[in-house]
């Protein structure tokens, strides 16, 4: 095949050898002379066959200028084909690997218990890095992950979930922040994206779309996951591109749960499990994809970007592989003994330094262990084997597809980065850990003996759990605290193997450089040889704020000085600055399960400031901000300075109050909502938001001779929710308290054939969300009192004690004619439930309540003496 090299742009014209990308790229970085962008093209230029890279500069590539004869006719004419684009010669696929919610200490490779074979392997084959770090959170650490800059800087500064109408907060990765999804994709690399997805706005997460907030439109060709935090996986939200699937009900579990003796101490679970789990399916799916496209074009290069819902809770793991952690006995002896050990395996690898101290037990957080009862000790053991479980099945699953690579002659050629982690271990569960996840975010903790009741649900669909705290705690061996502490390195410093065997000859070596997420997306294209875009869809591209780590590939490098200098980190109020092996640090004043509380009104100020030398305190152990406490200034100067560049201000501390902060939405300011046909599948974040408010629900429907059943509307599933439906002929709106308690009403009649009005009137008690603006929790959660009518009269009227204050379960939808994934009571259906009755129209009118001005006199009054530490 005739080769032609051309050479644009630059004075010099010098042409570049390319032995391999990495020695292109490390030459380009290294070269000031080199300032020439090669244009690399093959075949006869015109020709259907031809192909050619680009500068890479704009994105997409201008047209290229036509090439052919145009004549009267196309006989005198010369057809000419503008080339294809392709990357640079012996560009590597990657594959860039990263799991949910795992700490330090958790996989073997860096000291763990929990066997991580697949990380192992890809560590022997390449470099280990024990400095790589995250912002503490999801959404924010895989923005940052994929765009090369700041978790502020594109819209990401907490997660989708919390977001606030402000530029560094907003969930929205804007249209000057390309993704290295789209940068490979216009470079001629197939992408794809499995798993999670947690940087789509929630009020874009619909069907009805916009779908450029998605991986498809943020430049992945393929997309197979969900949307959003966590997922069920027995039972996703799981979409294929944008379209939603449901491939599990074709594997249906025959598991049940036996409820029926409120005072048994276990619930029974009896049956056996679905044979598809989304953990093994994405796998599935990741391989079926990657060899479509090599058996379709066998040169693309590919860009994998695997990011499994593993270990975020809920904890799902297959029986197999709980069973085979219980036979290891990982974890009899406790939290703290784990810890030990963890710190010892740490110190044999040579993975931390060899004179580290291990940092106190925090016995007023967190129960010692011989201080818990023997029923508390079996809960948590049981809690952490299935954590356990979870973990290793995952890295089973990304090791298929690592072989993937393999067979396919491919893995030769292929940058694997696998990071453990986009933030430290979840204490999400709370001390004591919890069966839903969904009351954790409630604000409720249930206590041992009512966990206990979930023990052999534990894993399985009948739970949405999470472990106690205090193996949190030890997952973040050597380090202190967890997931959403920026301050603190057990919420931000995670680690990282990466291989790539063209390029990397070091194989088995350490790598201890600072090394941030920000920091992946320009080594990639270092190694690629393709240049970040200048402008994107016409749009001036902000600046990538990372610093490539390529130069660590080699092994002369092993020692270097970090590049990555000075980075920030903050996260709901708690914040930090590192500068050149120093961290200034805020003092965590507050655990993750201590979210619904007033928070810190002066997070900038407001705070105990504290300083390590981390050559000297490697784990944060010895404060020396009173010894030097012009440093301490000189570093919260730099953070001020860093906050106002990168989108960072304004800092709020709340935590819980900005779930239920009002955000924009299909139905946001809407007082009715009216629907006249069927439809399911609308994800909470567009569905009427029924939380802490009056509303009314109408609907007219049509009995068919012999009567009907069904569903009516709905909206969440098992673990939080409500439902109105027919049951037995009979009317019941009933409400889900976080699968605790259930307030049901109940028509003592069947509805007769013929045309009905049946319909659920809620008055609510309380002042409503608006308190939350106050950082004040006393509007939410309250009592209120349900009405349910058939063709206008009354049949029952009960009132709700209490109601559910921040959200739903996020991961089921609002569907009309039928229930989706899971019931909101296993008692009185299975889903579909379809209905069928004729659905007419269903009228949905909400109430908000709204503040007096003596109220908000009150509230500000309160705030005011919150603030100056009063109350």
């Amino acid at each position: 095949m005739l080769q032609i090299i051309a050479t644009v742009g630059g004075a010099s014209g010098r042409r570049l050898a390319r032995p391999t990308a990495l020695a292109a790229a490390l030459l380009l970085a290294a070269s000031a002379s080199a300032s020439a962008t090669e244009i690399e093209t093959t075949g006869t230029p015109g020709s259907p066959a031809s192909t050619s890279t680009i500068s890479g500069k704009q994105l997409p590539p201008p047209a290229p200028e036509f090439g052919g004869v145009i004549k009267d006719n196309a006989m005198q004419s010369t057809a000419w084909w503008p080339p294809r684009v392709v990357p640079p010669k012996d560009a590597p696929n990657i594959l860039m690997i990263m799991t949910d919610d795992a700490g330090f200490g958790i996989p073997s490779t860096f000291g763990g218990v929990i066997p991580t074979p697949t990380m192992d392997r890809i560590a022997n084959a390449g470099l280990r890095y024990n400095r790589m770090f995250s912002t503490s959170l999801c959404s924010p650490t895989r923005a940052a992950s994929i765009t090369g800059r700041n978790h502020h800087s594109v819209g990401f500064g907490v997660i989708a979930e919390q977001a606030t109408g402000f530029p560094g907060y907003d969930s929205i990765i804007g249209v000057d922040n390309a993704t290295i999804g789209r940068i490979l994709r216009d470079n001629g690399y197939a992408t794809s994206w499995f798993g999670k997805d947690h940087n789509t706005p929630t009020y874009e997460a619909s069907q009805a779309g916009p779908f450029t907030q998605w991986p498809t439109g943020l430049g992945f060709d393929y997309f197979y996951g969900f949307v959003g935090g966590d997922a069920n996986q027995w039972g996703p939200n799981l979409f294929r591109n944008t379209t939603q699937i449901y491939p599990f009900n074709d594997y249906p579990s025959t598991l049940t749960m036996d409820r029926s003796d409120p005072k048994a101490k276990i619930w029974p679970v009896t049956g056996k499990e679905s044979e598809w789990n989304l953990i093994t399916a994405m796998a599935d799916d990741a391989i079926d994809w990657m060899y479509r496209v090599h058996q379709t074009a066998p040169e693309q290069p590919i860009f994998v970007y695997y990011v499994p819902g593993s270990s975020h809770a809920p904890h799902h793991p297959t029986k197999e592989w709980v069973d085979k952690i219980h036979a290891m006995h990982l974890f009899d002896d406790g939290y703290e003994k784990l810890r030990e050990r963890i710190f010892a395996n740490q110190k044999k690898l040579g993975v931390i330094p060899p004179d580290l101290e291990l940092t106190p037990w925090p016995d007023d957080l967190l129960t010692p262990w011989d201080e818990l009862s023997d029923e508390a000790k079996k809960l948590y053991i049981r809690q952490v084997e299935v954590f356990a479980a979870y973990v290793a099945y995952n890295d089973y699953e990304i090791g298929r597809v690592i072989q993937a690579f393999e067979d396919l002659g491919k893995l030769d050629n292929t940058i694997v980065i696998y990071q453990n982690g986009d933030n430290g271990t979840s204490a999400e569960g709370g001390p004591e850990g919890t069966f839903s996840e969904v009351a954790f975010f409630n604000g409720v903790r249930p206590p041992v003996d009512v966990q206990m009741k979930y023990y052999d649900a534990w894993g399985t669909e009948f739970a949405y759990n999470h472990m106690s705290a205090g193996w949190s705690w030890a997952f973040d061996t050597p380090f202190d605290w967890f997931k959403q502490n920026a301050s603190r390195l057990g919420g931000t410093n995670q680690n990282m193997v990466v291989s790539w065997p063209r390029g990397i000859r070091d194989t088995g070596g350490l790598r201890e450089q600072f090394v941030h997420v920000i920091d992946i997306v320009p080594t990639l294209l270092e190694a690629t040889g393709i240049s970040a875009p200048e402008f994107v869809d016409g749009i001036k591209q902000k600046p990538i704020e990372g610093t490539s780590f390529a130069y660590t590939f080699e092994e002369k490098n092993a020692k270097a000085e970090s590049r990555h200098k000075t980075q920030y980190f903050e996260m709901m109020g708690q914040w930090a600055l590192y500068h050149d092996g120093w961290i200034m640090s805020t003092k965590v004043n507050r655990a993750p399960w201590q979210a619904f509380q007033a928070a810190n009104t002066d997070p900038l100020n407001n705070q105990v400031f504290q300083l390590y030398n981390l050559e000297e305190s490697w784990n944060q152990a010895e404060d020396v901000a009173a010894k030097y406490p012009e440093k301490v200034k000189e570093m919260r100067e730099m953070f001020l300075e860093e906050a106002k560049k990168y989108q960072v201000l304004p800092l709020n501390a709340s935590v819980g109050a900005r779930v239920a902060a009002p955000r924009p939405s299909l139905t946001a300011g809407l007082t009715e909502l009216v629907y006249t046909r069927p439809m399911t599948g609308v994800p909470q974040g567009d569905a009427p938001y029924l939380l802490n408010t009056s509303y009314t629900l109408t609907a007219d429907i049509t009995v068919p001779e012999g009567g009907a059943e069904g569903m009516i509307v709905t909206s969440g599933g098992r673990f939080a929710g409500w439902g109105f439906y027919l049951l037995d002929g009979k009317p019941v709106f009933n409400w889900n308290l976080l699968n605790l308690e259930w307030v049901k009403w109940e028509a003592p009649d069947e509805l007769a054939p013929g045309q009905h009005i049946v319909e659920f009137d809620f008055k609510y008690d309380g002042e409503g969300a608006g308190t939350m603006a106050y950082n004040n929790f006393s509007g939410i959660g309250r009592s209120g009192t349900g009405t349910l009518k058939v063709d206008g009269k009354v049949v029952q009227t009960k009132k709700m004690e209490r109601t559910i204050p921040i959200i739903l379960q996020w991961d089921e939808s609002f569907d009309i004619g039928s229930d989706t994934i899971t019931g909101i009571d296993d008692a009185d259906y299975l889903p579909p439930f379809p209905l069928t009755a004729k659905f007419n129209k269903l009228t949905i009118t909400i109430d908000r309540p709204q503040l007096s001005p003596e109220e908000i006199k009150k509230l500000e009054e309160g705030m005011q003496k919150v603030a100056a530490g009063r109350e």
